[in-house]
């Protein structure tokens, strides 16, 4: 990890509050924003996860990512923060984007915030009617090892993880091995795997669905998604052959244009590149 560091010119440290400054203005309303809410709470009941990236400049540290951290850890009054301090503003060439609690996160963080704030308080900080949903209370205790640790790596989504609820354990890491080999983790993939599953493996203390026919619900969403997908079908169908009859069109008339030895010399003179991918373009599609 020392030596990643060193080849990347990069340091961690805790750097006063004081010493941070936003590489732009905050344009978030930070009294509306839900995200912004569920960072306070996060910070609140499990500390900073994800330290700021910073780099040094005029004495004080510009923040590259992480401005909403920041502004939370002002909020709460903290002294210092962990930092990624980069060597400069070029250092830095990593998502930005990526700033987004796990399901596994959310659920440690929820529930160590209810050793000191209850349960209400904390829905109405993240703008919902209850957190029960979230908390899933029995969800690790009903995992493979093997998924639990995916799941705490994200690896896993949390509706994989409830589907492979309905199976027994070493069902799951038969699943989960499935879907690390095919490359797939969609939750459709993981219920496919799940139905598909005999008897013999599903938990038996999960109520079992009720069959696909048998549910209106269902089987109203299932004709919505497949007139969905029909139109969809459809649509890029249609482009398809546009885009063809095009590519059809362009072709014929640059064939007829530099077989004339005219302009095919013009362009060999002054053009070379041009010409180059005109032939290219006519051999593609002889």
């Amino acid at each position: 990890m020392a030596n990643s560091a060193q080849s990347l010119d990069i340091d961690g440290k805790d750097i006063k509050l004081e010493q941070l400054k936003p590489l732009n203005e905050i344009r978030v309303d930070l009294v509306k924003n839900s995200g912004f809410r569920k960072i306070v709470a996060s910070i609140r009941a499990v500390g900073l996860i994800e330290p700021l990236c910073v780099y040094p400049e005029a004495g004080c540290y510009v923040i590259l990512d992480g401005v909403l951290r920041y502004a939370a850890c002002q909020q709460l009054k903290l002294k210092t923060v962990p930092c990624i301090v980069y060597k400069d503003k070029q250092a830095y060439t990593f998502n930005r984007n990526v700033n987004q609690l796990s399901a596994y996160q959310e659920i440690r963080m929820l529930r160590k915030s209810l050793e000191t704030i209850d349960g209400p308080t904390i829905a109405r900080t993240f703008g919902m009617k209850s957190i029960k949903s979230r908390l899933v209370p029995n969800l690790i205790k009903q995992l493979h090892p093997n998924v639990v640790a995916a799941f705490k790596e994200n690896e896993v989504s949390k509706m994989c993880a409830l589907e492979l609820m309905h199976v027994t354990h070493e069902r799951q890491a038969e699943i989960f091995k499935d879907m690390k080999k095919i490359g797939d983790f969609s939750p459709a993939f993981c219920r496919a795997l799940v139905i598909q599953t005999p008897a013999s493996q599903r938990n038996k203390n999960k109520q079992a669905r009720k069959a696909w026919a048998e549910d209106d619900d269902r089987k109203r969403d299932m004709i919505a998604r497949l007139e969905h997908a029909e139109k969809q079908h459809d649509f890029y169908s249609h482009l398809y052959r546009q885009y063809s009859a095009d590519l059809l069109k362009v072709v014929f008339y640059v064939r007829k244009v530099i077989s004339n030895p005219k302009i095919e010399g013009y362009l060999q003179t002054n053009h070379a590149e041009v010409l180059a991918r005109f032939k290219s373009v006519v051999e593609a599609d002889s």
